[in-house]
């Protein structure tokens, strides 16, 4: 039986690729963590807990043990991919990285989204970092025949989050609650730029073809679903969902950007840097190297499952009155400024 060991292992995206495998049985699945949200891992996973960052622990605890896939999900910068390099070269056949969509050029130079797009993004300090482990681990798969697959994904969410463009730092509950309310609620631009989001059980349908498979060495792929949506269509969505009207009100991405930093929220990254801008992912390249890959859920279904699990569970009913308030004054300064003018 193949062996995979998992860093992380308990993320949106994580957690559903390691359920999927535990369920078919195919791999024998290890996930290394600190143990903090072990129990949402299935029963015949083996947990190794341990800091990722304490090397001689976690050689200790893999002991002889080789593996046929380590997958990386908490690998955001440079010296993290570098440890990875140490702890297991030599001790597996395919080392999987999580990067991220949010790497390629902002903005593209065109809205169709290859693996041979351009990485750049000056507006987002986390994109940078994400490029920068993607060039240290091809250039050590080129020099060395380190067995590198690059995956990168785009706005992935699961039955405990509503994906969303213009949040606080508590999430997207708030914004599940104005819609409940009837409350304006704010959509980044005019609410017309294309964007894509999946499903995460869909997304491990092509992650899990990527694993020890021949063609993914030395590779980039993206994974997402084929679903092109506009931001209006996500919301109203959401909202034709929770059986409300939607009160869209639209805002520039430079404002909410301007807005936001004395506050903390970062919508120059999150919104300049990767949701604001219009992006159709070709997965072409996927789907020839995954051939069953395809995504059986649409996102007024997953929706529909995340809004109704997390209405019917308080602990993921995280208010944030910041935020509210925040969204009240931007809406009602924009409201005098019409006025004045």
């Amino acid at each position: 039986m193949k062996k995979a060991l998992f860093i992380g292992g308990t993320g949106t995206i994580s957690t559903a690729i390691v359920k999927k495998l535990a369920k078919d049985g195919i791999w024998d699945v290890y996930v290394l963590n600190r143990g903090n949200r072990s129990d949402v891992l299935p029963e015949n996973v083996h947990l190794i807990k341990a800091d990722i960052n304490d090397e001689a622990d976690v050689l200790s605890k893999i002991g002889d043990i080789t593996f046929d896939a380590v997958c990386e999900f908490i690998g955001f910068t440079v010296p993290q991919v570098e440890r990875d390099y140490r702890l297991f070269k030599g001790k597996t056949k395919q080392y999987i990285y999580i990067s991220s969509a949010s790497a390629y050029h902002k903005p593209s130079s065109s809205y169709i989204i290859t693996e041979g797009t351009t990485l750049a993004n000056p507006h987002w300090e986390y994109s940078r970092n994400k490029i920068a482990c993607e060039e240290y681990l091809m250039t050590k798969y080129k020099e060395e025949g380190f067995p590198v697959t690059i995956v990168r994904p785009s706005h992935t969410y699961d039955e405990r989050n509503v994906p969303l463009g213009v949040h606080g730092k508590n999430g997207s509950y708030q914004v599940i609650k104005r819609i409940i309310d009837e409350k304006p609620v704010i959509i980044q631009g005019d609410g017309s730029s294309l964007w894509t989001v999946t499903w995460n059980e869909d997304f491990a349908l092509g992650y899990i073809g990527l694993m020890a498979n021949p063609h993914a060495i030395g590779e980039a792929f993206q994974i997402t679903s084929d679903e092109t949506l506009s931001w209006d269509q996500i919301y109203k969505t959401i909202a034709d969902t929770l059986g409300k009207p939607l009160h869209a009100y639209h805002v520039s991405s430079d404002f909410l950007s301007g807005a936001g930093d004395k506050y903390g929220f970062d919508f120059e990254g999150s919104l300049t840097g990767d949701k604001s801008v219009s992006v159709v992912f070709d997965n072409t390249k996927l789907k020839r190297a995954v051939p069953n890959m395809v995504t059986n859920t649409c996102f007024a279904d997953g929706v529909k499952i995340a809004l109704d699990n997390v209405l019917a569970k308080p602990e993921l009913q995280v208010e944030d009155p910041e935020f509210d308030a925040w969204c009240d004054r931007v809406i009602d300064a924009l409201e005098k400024a019409k006025e004045s003018i």
